[in-house]
């Protein structure tokens, strides 16, 4: 492909990087839809008519579409495939749908994580367009209208997800925390309040969020009463921070879940009320505590806290003592999750990119549309999420397994035996 090059490296398309860039990706991508058509070709070699001739074939290509990706608009010539199998099911003819690039997708999914971003970031939907253009190198496919039509779509997406049944999803630990962004919401101090849970297998997911006013009680309890009433059971082990919001709701709904206090907020809690040059000592103490070898350890080094601080420092002694079950209770389950119980950081980290690309904006705008921007970006990173340390362990946490110093107690009749 020859490309005419000006003076200044740039192209009629833009810069000469850019040019290269895209061709690179078009020709990535074409090789990967000749693969993927290749490895389904092949795999159904052997189905064959009454002749013997093959009933899966390579027809040719279909028209070319432009696909505006993380590297701008680029052109594709996808493969076709002749597919002359019949559902039995259904007596219609079976049809080849590529994974790569399905039916009609004028799109790649990274587009659905930077509209987002870009609307958290305070650009209206006619704003979009110039940005993406700059952002991608294209705009195809992106007038405002489009994107209007996408934040409706979203909207309905994060209410289905609010709605959903619960009853079939079994979360054994959650994380709770209430996120303040300043994002378009409309009152000053409203925090998205955002539950995570894991499940029997292991995996993490999101279970709900929503707005609520400083992190109160009610609007926690609201949160947790439409979980339970759409079928939620209660956790075995709540992780959260120290608002009382939270910890009050959750009495009230799930009054049989255990309670953990979040490390880093204690920490940051307990460095703040001491001078900067007591600080990196009681860092160090701190870090005594929750990396302990057991609870037992755990618990002499509370011990020791105390013991320095509590002379010149009560109320930082206090601190840690008072909260001591709270902050120890994760010794109770398999060592391989402590790493996971001990802090929120599952919702923290998730939401640290939220929080750098987000800014203060004039007037409030659309709460529902600034909560499902915030449901997108959020359901894009799960998709990266990890599964916890000896994902088997959960489903026997849940079944009321025993652990000491992190380890599965056997039961009398089968250490007998």
């Amino acid at each position: 492909m020859l490309t005419v090059v000006n003076e200044d490296g740039t192209t009629p398309h833009g810069s000469l990087i850019d040019e290269i860039v895209r061709e690179g990706a078009r020709r990535m991508l074409a090789a990967a839809l000749e693969a993927e058509v290749n490895a389904y070709i092949a795999e159904l070699a052997d189905q064959r008519d009454a002749s013997g001739r093959r009933l899966v074939v390579r027809n040719g290509f279909h028209q070319p579409r432009k696909v505006t990706t993380a590297a701008g608009a680029i052109e594709v010539k996808a493969p076709r495939v002749n597919d002359k199998r019949v559902d039995e099911t259904t007596g219609e003819r079976k049809r080849f749908s590529s994974a790569i690039l399905p039916p009609w997708a004028r799109k790649s999914p990274k587009i659905s994580e930077v509209l987002p971003l870009l609307y958290l970031h305070g650009l209206s939907s006619g704003d979009f367009v110039p940005a993406l253009e700059q952002f991608l190198g294209s705009s195809a496919g992106l007038s405002p209208a489009t994107v209007t039509r996408l934040t409706v779509q979203w909207q309905a997406d994060h209410q289905a997800f609010m709605d959903r049944d619960l009853s079939a999803t079994d979360y054994v630990y959650v994380w709770a925390d209430g996120v303040h962004l300043r994002i378009r919401l409309e009152e000053a101090k409203a925090a998205v309040l955002v539950l995570m849970g894991v499940r029997a297998d292991g995996t993490k997911e999101l279970i709900a969020m929503t707005d609520g006013y400083r992190e109160s009680s009610e609007a926690w309890a609201g949160l947790l009463r439409d979980c339970a009433r759409r079928g939620m059971r209660a956790p075995v082990l709540a992780v959260g921070d120290g608002a009382l919001g939270f910890w009050n709701a959750l009495n009230e709904v799930f009054p049989e879940t255990r309670h953990q206090r979040c490390w880093v907020h204690k920490t940051a809690n307990v460095l703040d009320a001491l001078p900067k040059s007591a600080q990196p000592a009681a860092k160090r103490a701190i870090q005594e505590i929750y990396n302990a070898e057991d609870k037992d350890h755990a618990a002499r080094a509370v011990r020791a806290f105390e013991r320095a601080y509590q002379a010149k420092y009560p109320k930082v002694a206090k601190r840690i003592t008072d909260d001591e079950d709270e902050l120890l209770a994760f010794f109770d389950f398999p060592a391989e999750h402590w790493v996971h119980l001990r802090t929120t950081n599952p919702i923290e980290s998730t939401f640290a990119t939220v929080r750098l690309r987000t800014k203060v904006t004039k007037g409030a705008g659309s709460r529902g549309a600034a909560l499902a921007m915030v449901f997108k970006l959020i359901e894009s990173a799960q998709a990266r999420w990890r599964a916890v340390n000896a994902p088997h362990l959960v489903a026997l946490v849940r079944a009321g397994a025993r652990f000491e110093r992190g380890h599965l107690v056997e039961r009398p009749e089968e250490a007998a035996a």
